[in-house]
């Protein structure tokens, strides 16, 4: 079924965390204790255990060797600003092995278009609203499938691009249909597959293509594949185009969330998203 997208937005917005000190959890949350800092005996330790836990396996002595250099260096880091922050906690988690630049190379992705773009106030779906409802869960409602992991692809264009359209395609038909991101990556050439994208140009693809296939058609693969044309007689889930919330105003982005689920690009450059772990984010977040 068609129906138009209306929002896409990319905005500096604040989120916030409940505070609670990080070693007032469990270390089991974050993965360490301040006693595993206190000699490189059981630093290492640590490390092979979390070598362990993440199925973690190097080629050569000289590559374990290296990311062990990185872990202390995170953990130091992780450590530190456990210490400083009281509003939310860092963790050990999978990433921990990775320099901050390799963490950016592998798995940010979004790229913001250069050109400036139209404030789009006049044609707001949603502009004569006058009252939002206090709050709305889309996962509710059920307009959201299952959390998807997007691996080391920089492919996060395409996975919000696609939770909007899964939203909005439940909201107007009632099926909630899990949809393919590996498609966008492999036949949107206005992208650029697991090296980033930008979300208004995948939704223009879908309406061009007449539409995107089900995920379990077209699986997603984390890597760049070849356009599958031959997919082409299966099922589709379509759009009719898509609107940009206007730009700084949060009275249309609230009248926006309150009518669907909509697509949003934020900077997670910085380096403490790398080993998020709790609570609810409070920071300021400025976009790519």
């Amino acid at each position: 079924m068609s129906y138009p997208l209306k929002t896409i937005f990319y905005f500096t917005f604040i989120v916030f965390l409940v505070a609670y000190p990080a070693f007032a959890h469990d270390f089991s949350i974050v993965g360490y204790s301040p006693d595993d800092l206190g000699s490189e005996e059981r630093l290492h330790n640590l490390f092979v255990t979390w070598m362990s836990k993440h199925l973690k396996n190097y080629d050569s002595l000289e590559e374990k060797l290296l990311r062990f250099e990185a872990f202390k260096d995170n953990l130091k880091h992780i450590d530190e600003s456990n210490k400083r922050i009281s509003s939310y906690w860092l963790g050990l988690n999978e990433f921990a092995d990775l320099t901050h630049q390799e963490f950016k190379n592998k798995y940010l992705g979004l790229k913001i278009a250069q050109e400036k773009q139209v404030d789009s106030s006049e044609d707001f779906t949603y502009r004569d609203v006058k009252s939002i409802p206090k709050s709305v869960d889309w996962r509710t409602k059920g307009a959201v499938t299952p959390v998807k992991n997007q691996g080391a692809c920089g492919s996060c264009w395409a996975f919000s691009t696609v939770a909007a359209v899964e939203g909005i395609n439940q909201i107007v038909t009632g099926n909630l249909t899990s949809l393919s991101e590996q498609q966008l990556i492999d036949c949107d050439i206005s992208n650029n597959g697991c090296n980033g994208g930008l979300m208004d140009n995948a939704f223009k693809f879908i309406v061009s293509n007449g539409g995107l296939h089900k995920e379990e058609d077209y699986p997603y693969l984390m890597e760049e594949g070849t356009c599958e044309t031959k997919k082409e007689k299966m099922e589709v889930v379509t759009i009719n185009g898509h609107r940009d919330v206007p730009r700084n105003d949060e009275a249309s982005l609230l009248k926006a969330l309150a009518h669907q689920p909509i697509s949003v690009g934020i900077g997670a450059s910085g380096r403490d998203f790398q080993f998020y772990s709790g609570e609810f984010l409070t920071g300021l977040v400025k976009r790519c």
